[in-house]
């Protein structure tokens, strides 16, 4: 199993994707920010590879997730994330006992998961996608130091969905954002892949 983060990045940020609702998509654009209603209390996602959250969203087409965000943060916030980091399954091979890994998981401020990736079609894939949680106790640094800006590419999922429901799918891929392999050093690829 290969496990991989793709990322639209740069030297200096990185874009991550989050699906919303009005209530809350329509401030945060609006701010440049995460405002009220977003809750500050819950664990938020984010998520590095546009075609993961496709899938989950279906294209914003689901109930509460109408709106799909491009959320450019921070290189250093994202990188602080996944410093502190916690895997959300225990792997003997990074934590030891079930034990040891309970009590990283408990008092983590951010949750590491690894899910499929999706191709454009949403078929899962033989690749692992990175999911940071960020923590309650994390999110006001998140909302508030990390985010550059924020721009609304629900219009851009419709349209991609739109060209695949024609069979127009080289015009639908061309849309895509342009995605490539984030480096993870030695120390971080020992923390957060799992050992097969």
């Amino acid at each position: 199993m290969n496990y991989s983060i793709r990322a639209d990045y740069n030297k200096k940020s990185i874009v991550v994707y989050q699906a919303f609702r009005e209530q809350i998509a329509v401030p945060a654009l609006r701010e440049q920010k995460f405002v009220n209603p977003f809750s500050f209390q819950r664990m938020t996602w984010i998520k590095p590879s546009f075609l993961w959250l496709m899938a989950r969203s279906n294209w914003s087409q689901k109930k509460g997730q109408e709106y799909i965000l491009a959320v450019r943060i921070s290189l250093e916030g994202w990188e602080k994330a996944l410093k502190k980091g916690v895997l959300t399954t225990p792997q003997p091979s990074i934590y030891g006992s079930y034990d040891n890994w309970q009590e990283h998981f408990s008092q983590a401020q951010v949750h590491i998961q690894w899910d499929p990736e999706r191709n454009i079609y949403g078929k899962k894939s033989d690749l692992r996608s990175i999911q940071v949680g960020i923590s309650r106790f994390l999110s006001p640094e998140y909302v508030n130091e990390w985010v550059y800006s924020i721009e609304d590419y629900s219009s851009l999922a419709r349209k991609i969905y739109g060209f695949l429901q024609k069979g127009y799918v080289d015009k639908a891929k061309k849309l895509l954002p342009k995605e490539k392999p984030y480096p993870l050093c030695k120390k971080q690829h020992r923390k957060l892949i799992p050992k097969n």
